[in-house]
């Protein structure tokens, strides 16, 4: 837990968004849509207009801690989950080694095109395709309870239809976690850097689920241990 929960906090500590906003200042786009909210832009202000938005982030969070409680945090049950919605799972040996050529980590793997979706859906024998539809792609043997967590909370804010998990955007998410100095960010159009900032967002909240869930967990097995030493303070 020790290498997660360090890469959880690098994620929401390192993932900022105020290079995207200077960014943004300088296009003229006069609005942007997608599934759940508007942002109009003009030359003196940016207005959002996400009510929807805040209101599935909110479900969203409430939803998957009460199924996180019916599961107990038992991967399988997760996974049994997703599947009975639609989505398939790939449990497959040195899943890691496959996903790493097209710079992928296991969980869930959002939608892909062109090279890298004929080289996944080759690698997990579907077939010949330039598109490979979001998944859960990972390793056979035990799942770390908390990791598997946190790509289902991902694997349902993208289910009920948070913005941030198109192809575009998450292309971009990948370059601005290995490099957020990358030449290429500052290229994106004002729809592209938009589409940037809500896959951070969609991450962000993720990670932040996850340790409040570890947190909370360890809190509980201490105040357990302090009930069982007979020391807790009622």
């Amino acid at each position: 837990m020790n290498d997660f929960s360090r890469k959880l906090k690098y994620f929401i500590l390192g993932l900022r968004e105020k290079f995207l906003t200077t960014m943004l200042s300088g296009h003229l786009d006069t609005s942007f849509t997608n599934s759940t909210s508007k942002t109009i832009i003009s030359s003196t202000e940016t207005v959002n207009f996400s009510s929807e938005t805040e209101k599935n982030i909110k479900r969203v969070e409430e939803n998957v801690a009460e199924i996180m409680k019916a599961c107990g945090n038992n991967p399988q049950k997760y996974i049994e989950y997703i599947e009975a919605e639609g989505t398939k799972v790939f449990r497959v040996a040195n899943a890691q080694k496959i996903l790493e050529k097209i710079n992928e980590d296991e969980g869930l793997i959002t939608e892909l095109k062109g090279r890298k979706a004929f080289y996944l859906n080759f690698a997990l024998r579907q077939g010949f395709s330039t598109v490979f539809k979001p998944s859960i792609v990972m390793s056979i043997g035990e799942i770390e309870p908390y990791y598997m967590l946190r790509e289902f909370y991902k694997w349902y804010s993208l289910k009920r239809g948070l913005p941030g998990f198109n192809f575009t955007a998450q292309e971009n998410f990948k370059k601005y976690l290995k490099n957020i100095n990358d030449p290429s960010l500052k290229k994106l159009n004002y729809r592209e850097m938009l589409e940037l900032k809500e896959a951070i967002a969609r991450d962000s909240e993720a990670n932040e689920f996850v340790i409040n869930a570890v947190k909370a967990d360890e809190g509980a097995k201490k105040a357990f241990k302090k009930l069982n030493d007979g020391g807790a303070d009622v």
